[in-house]
């Protein structure tokens, strides 16, 4: 009777697994309480024909193959946002995979 209120109801909405399981947390307690909502929402034929999963299917994670050569294989990033110094505000990160040194160069905002 809680998960039908909490989550099937017009105040609950059909809110997903986070958002129910806060709402009955504030008020319940019991043993396995965030498995049982789980399986009550997987169970809810209502969220199953009107909602998609969005998240993206697992992968197994694969370590990158250590370069052969230095400079080979290059990881960039960029650290934006900094005030303003010498009037640069943007770091452009270049790291070298093999040897793990790294350039940071600094950039003009573009505005």
């Amino acid at each position: 009777m809680i998960l039908a209120e909490f989550h099937a109801s017009k105040v609950g909405g059909h809110a997903g697994t986070t958002r129910t399981s806060a709402r009955i947390g504030a008020q319940f307690y019991w043993p396995k309480m965030r498995k049982d909502i789980r399986k009550f929402i997987k169970a809810c034929v209502i969220c199953q024909q009107a909602k998609i999963d969005h998240s993206l299917p697992a992968g197994l994670l694969q370590p990158l193959p250590i370069p052969n050569l230095i400079w080979e294989d290059i990881a960039m990033d960029f650290i934006i946002n900094f005030p303003l110094s010498h009037g640069y505000s943007t770091i452009m990160v270049v790291i070298n995979r093999l040897s793990k040194s790294g350039h940071f160069i600094p950039l003009k905002p573009l505005y």
